[in-house]
């Protein structure tokens, strides 16, 4: 047997398993030996046609807006906003002339608390910053795409300079992260988001890991924000320790496109076969703050299991499902996993999630071990729920028979497993 280490809520979790497990981990790159002067450099070297430098993009009196991820990100915001504000104040724009946008997309606000784990009590006392809500009606239509009107939020289209950040991986659906997300649905009003996740669009198959053309909702996204792009988009990639492992700070989509290439690099892991059973994460706070969010690592799980097999997943889930939102409701009422996959019916919030859950349940049995989802939550959510992860890997070792094939995906979703030839 062998000991892996499993990414828990803020902690970790020690896992026995075959000697012939198959372990899968993107490639850990050591953190930059100098993260803010990397930001720095970015911001001086932009990558892509038009200005070369931060500095360019500013004007004497113009009003700047700087969007970041929420709270369900592992963004190092600590690291990324310091050198980017001091910059702008560099150029003249200071904190009178700065405004920090949370991208919400239809996720909760965090409370104050939170908002300083986040950014910093400093960056919080100097700088004025606005949590987006989708449906509080401050939404400003830029056009239309596929016939549907494209609402983002009024703050962000009537500054003079709009700056994104975001911090790129695989996504389950729209590919990776990052780039354009940060616009819609990260500042997008709830009809236009439930568009960019409209049922058709997430039963595409080519909704997927990794691919941006051709994905019907990385499309719908992309052409969304470039009705009224951000002057400068900032995408950093990250190791298992949340350190900067790369900058790329330039327009959409150049910027976003090299730092994707970068992740596929290094996020990728041949697989030969199909395996079992399948064990997984949510690569930990504060991907798996939710079950929401805990989809991710079982969709990641989904991409290698056999048809039949079974997942288990180590999810903290510190807010639980959460309980009470529409994607609770989802799951309560839904019989079987076939009514959770649906393509049919109209958009609805939280959906797609549900649907992604149904695919996943559709191939596999999963087991959830986790302290924040209670057991009638799991149940309803047509997971079984286990109290002790390693009893349960043993169990599902065992109902595969002596010659079982194991897989861990140590950071869930941060690696993604594919099979060769596929």
């Amino acid at each position: 047997m062998r000991t892996v280490q499993l990414p828990y809520g803020t902690g970790k979790l020690d896992l026995s398993v075959p000697d012939d497990t198959f372990v899968v981990e993107p490639v850990d790159i050591p953190t930059l030996p100098d993260e803010a002067g990397a930001v720095r450099s970015a911001l001086s070297h932009l990558i892509g046609d038009g200005p070369t430098a931060l500095v360019e993009l500013l004007g004497p009196r113009d009003h700047v807006v700087v969007v970041f991820p929420d709270i369900t990100r592992p963004m190092p915001l600590r690291t990324v906003l310091p050198p980017l504000l001091s910059e702008l104040e560099r150029a003249g724009a200071g904190p009178d002339r700065v405004d920090l946008l949370c991208a919400t997309g239809t996720h909760r606000a965090a409370s104050r608390p939170e908002m300083e784990e986040l950014v910093s009590p400093a960056i919080l006392d100097r700088y004025r910053i606005h949590q987006h809500r989708s449906d509080d009606g401050s939404h400003v239509s830029v056009g239309r795409v596929d016939g549907v009107p494209i609402m983002l939020d009024r703050r962000y289209v009537s500054s003079d300079v709009r700056i994104c950040t975001g911090f790129v991986e695989p996504h389950f659906f729209a590919g990776f992260s990052g780039g354009p997300k940060a616009v819609c649905p990260g500042l997008a009003a709830t009809d236009t988001i439930l568009e960019a996740h409209s049922p058709s669009r997430i039963a595409d198959p080519a909704a997927t890991w990794l691919r941006t053309d051709g994905n019907p909702v990385h499309d719908f996204v992309r052409r969304a924000t470039s009705l009224l792009p951000p002057d400068l988009s900032i995408d950093v990639t990250i190791n298992s320790s949340r350190g900067l492992t790369a900058v790329f700070a330039g327009p959409l989509p150049t910027g976003h496109m090299r730092a994707c290439e970068f992740v596929t690099s290094t996020a990728v892991v041949p697989v030969r076969e199909l395996f079992d059973v399948v064990v997984t994460t949510n690569a930990g706070y504060p991907l798996d703050r939710n079950l929401y969010q805990a989809v991710k690592g079982m969709a990641a799980a989904a991409r290698v299991v056999k048809e039949g097999g079974t997942i288990v997943i180590a999810a903290a889930c510190a807010d639980g499902v959460p309980a009470g939102g529409a994607f609770a409701r989802i799951l309560a009422a839904a019989g079987n996993p076939a009514e959770l996959a649906g393509a049919d019916g109209e958009a609805a919030l939280d959906r797609w999630q549900a649907q992604v859950l149904g695919r996943v349940l559709s191939r596999a049995d999963v087991w959830l071990h986790s302290d924040g989802v209670v057991d009638a939550e799991a149940v309803a959510a047509q997971l079984r729920p286990v109290h002790s992860l390693q009893a349960a890997v043993e169990e599902a070792v065992g109902n595969a028979g002596p010659k079982a094939r194991v897989c861990v995906l140590v950071e869930g979703p941060l690696a993604v497993a594919v099979v060769d030839g596929t």
